[in-house]
């Protein structure tokens, strides 16, 4: 089944020290393209999160919101650094003998001196934080999914009864063509009827000039291969994943056709139908695009 690039998922996990939210959503693009935003912290986390999407969608421009909450009591550690302090005690009391000024260096002095004190993170464990991590993600993408193949399928049902009606108005066309070239038949001979008053027509000149004009605007070919890409475009529908770039090729070709005939159109009713014909590829083409 055909999958939109329009989607969205959402999933939490938690484990009781900190809790994810991952959030996804995406438009159209004619790549895959990731924006991820997440706490600085993750950033290791990225090549690895970016190669576990990729088994989940294949083109669009994807947004991922990830948030993390710590619930641990602290992750950082508070160091005290007396090498420091003492090299800081020692310059005081030179200052204050060669100032000649009092020396009155408290212990709260010197614990406002930089380095002195150091708060440090504690080390964590990063296979546990990516398996919480990756269950919240594959969570997320699998509604993402899910939703992109339920407005797939709701794209694909649009687009063959696009396609069926596209089947009746070629069938319009081809239906017309003869009746064109009678009609043009029954004006030329009367015509000639008219200029050469009581004389008769020859009927080798009228064939000959009918076998001019058919030909002029004969259609056949391009009905036929419209035809074909209409059976195409059905048949890549029913494939599967990852046909949108295909489907798009194939709506060109159906444009190209179109244009012929309505190029070649010798009658009002044959080029209003050519015309309507493009509208409904151009719909189409529209919808397409959305097709991942």
């Amino acid at each position: 089944m055909i999958r939109s690039m329009t989607g969205f998922g959402r999933a939490q996990e938690e484990d009781g020290e900190r809790r994810f939210t991952v959030e996804i959503k995406s438009v159209n693009h004619r790549y895959l393209d990731f924006n991820i935003r997440m706490p600085k912290k993750l950033s290791f986390f990225e090549a690895s999160i970016r190669s576990l999407m990729k088994e989940y969608m294949q083109r669009g421009k994807v947004d991922v919101f990830i948030t993390c909450e710590d619930f641990t009591k602290s992750n950082v550690s508070l160091t005290y650094h007396p090498e420091i302090a003492a090299q800081y005690l020692e310059y005081f009391r030179d200052m204050s003998c060669s100032l000649g000024v009092e020396n009155d260096v408290t212990a709260s002095v010197l614990g406002r001196c930089p380095e002195v004190f150091t708060m440090e993170e504690e080390p964590v464990d990063e296979k546990e934080i990516w398996e919480l991590l990756e269950r919240c993600l594959r969570n997320a993408c699998r509604q993402f999914a899910s939703s992109r193949q339920k407005e797939g399928e709701a794209l694909a049902r649009d687009l063959a009864e696009k396609l069926d009606g596209m089947t009746g108005k070629v069938e319009r066309i081809e239906e017309r063509s003869p009746q064109i070239v009678k009609e043009y038949r029954e004006k030329l001979e009367a015509k000639l009827a008219e200029i050469l008053a009581d004389t008769q027509v020859e009927e080798s000149r009228v064939a000959a000039e009918l076998v001019i004009f058919a030909d002029k605007i004969c259609t056949d070919e391009e009905t036929v291969r419209l035809k074909s890409h209409i059976s195409s475009m059905k048949q890549v529908l029913e494939q599967g994943d990852g046909v949108g770039r295909k489907l798009d090729f194939i709506a060109q070709e159906m444009n190209r056709e179109a244009n012929t005939i309505l190029s070649k159109a010798n009658d009002l009713e044959t080029s209003n139908i050519a015309i309507d014909l493009k509208t409904e590829i151009e719909k189409v083409r529209e919808q397409i695009q959305n097709i991942e």
